[in-house]
C-alpha cells in the first residue's frame, strides 16, 4: 500500500512569523521607556487637575502620549540605526538585527507620531498637542543628530526628555503654571546623572559608535563626576519645591529627602571609586528615584 503523507499546515508558520513581526514593532516603541513616560505624564495630569478629576480626558491623554512616545522611539531608532548596529547593547534592536527594515520603522514611527498629534488636539487640547510636537522635533531632529557631534547633546536632549510632566499637566489644566515648570526642572536635571552613568558603563560601545558624550571624550572622568554631583544636588534641591509651592505635603517632603539622600549617596560613591559597578548603582538609583518621587508627590497631593 502506498504510504500516506501528511502535509503540514502553513498556519503555525504564518502565526509564528506574524508574532515575531508584532514583537519587533512592539520593541520599536521601547515599551519600558514609554511606560515610564506615561507614568510621569499621568502624575503630571493628576497634579495639574484643578478641580474634579476628568477620567475621560485622562484616558485620552494617556493614550495619545503612549502613541507619541512610541512614535518618537521608533523614529529615534531609525535615525540611529547605524550607531545601534555598532554597539553590543543595541545590536539586537529591530532594525540592526534585520527584524524590520529601515523604511518600515520610519513609516511606523511617522504613523504613530502623526496619529498621536491628530488624536491629542481634539480629544485633549491644542496645548498638549503642541508640546507633544515640540518634544518629537526636539528629540528626533535636534538631539539625536547632535549625539555624534558634541557632548553638549545631553543638555539639548534634556529639554524634550523633561517634557512628560509638562505635557501631562497641560492635558489636565490647559495651561502651564510655576508648579508645572518645577516638575519639568526636576526631570531636566535628573537626566544628567542618569545618562552619564549609562555612558560611563558603556564607554567602549559609545566610542565605537562615535557618540561623543562627556564620559567618552575625557580620559579621567573629572568633568563627568562634577556634572553628576552638581546636577544630582540640583535635582534633590528642586525636589523640595513641590512642598514649598504647596503642591504636596509633609509625607512628600520626608520622602523626597530620603530618596534624595540615597540618590546622592550613589553619586558620591561613583565620585570616590569611579568604577562601572558604582556607575551601575547610580543608574539603578536614578531609575528608582524619579518615578517613586512623583508617585509620593501624587499620593501626598495637598
Amino acid at each position: 500500500m502506498p504510504k500516506s503523507f501528511v502535509v503540514a499546515s502553513p498556519r503555525p508558520l504564518v502565526t509564528s512569523v506574524l508574532r515575531e513581526r508584532l514583537v519587533a514593532y512592539w520593541a520599536l516603541t521601547k515599551p519600558r521607556i514609554t511606560f515610564e513616560v506615561v507614568l510621569i505624564a499621568a502624575c503630571g495630569f493628576i497634579l495639574g487637575t484643578p478641580g474634579d478629576f476628568d477620567w475621560l480626558r485622562f484616558v485620552h491623554a494617556m493614550l495619545g502620549i503612549s502613541l507619541l512616545s512610541g512614535g518618537i522611539a521608533a523614529l529615534n531608532q531609525w535615525m540611529e540605526q547605524d550607531a545601534d548596529g555598532k554597539m553590543r547593547r543595541t545590536a539586537t534592536r529591530p532594525i540592526p538585527s534585520g527584524q524590520v527594515t529601515p523604511l518600515q520603522a520610519l513609516l511606523f514611527g511617522i504613523t504613530l507620531t502623526v496619529a498621536a498629534e491628530a488624536y491629542l488636539c481634539p480629544t485633549v487640547n491644542p496645548l498638549t498637542a503642541l508640546l507633544g510636537l515640540a518634544t518629537a522635533i526636539g528629540y528626533v531632529w535636534i538631539y539625536t543628530p547632535l549625539k555624534t557631534r558634541t557632548w553638549l547633546s545631553t543638555a539639548v536632549g534634556a529639554f524634550p526628555g523633561a517634557m512628560p510632566p509638562l505635557v501631562g499637566w497641560a492635558a489636565a489644566a490647559g495651561m502651564l503654571s510655576m508648579e508645572a515648570w518645577t516638575l519639568f526642572a526636576i526631570m531636566f536635571f535628573w537626566q544628567f546623572p542618569h545618562f552619564y552613568a549609562i555612558a560611563w558603563m558603556y564607554r567602549e560601545d559609545y566610542r565605537r559608535a562615535g557618540i561623543g558624550m562627556l564620559p567618552i571624550i575625557e580620559a579621567d572622568g573629572r568633568r563627568t563626576i562634577r556634572q553628576i554631583l552638581l546636577t544630582g544636588a540640583v535635582t534633590v534641591g528642586l525636589s523640595l519645591l513641590p512642598f514649598w509651592w504647596g503642591l504636596s505635603g509633609w509625607v512628600y517632603l520626608f520622602g523626597a529627602l530620603l530618596l534624595g539622600g540615597l540618590f546622592l549617596h550613589s553619586c558620591l560613591t561613583l565620585a570616590r571609586t569611579r568604577t562601572n559597578l558604582a556607575a551601575k548603582r547610580v543608574l539603578r538609583a536614578s531609575v528608582v528615584y524619579l518615578p517613586v518621587l512623583f508617585l509620593i508627590m501624587v499620593f501626598n497631593r495637598t
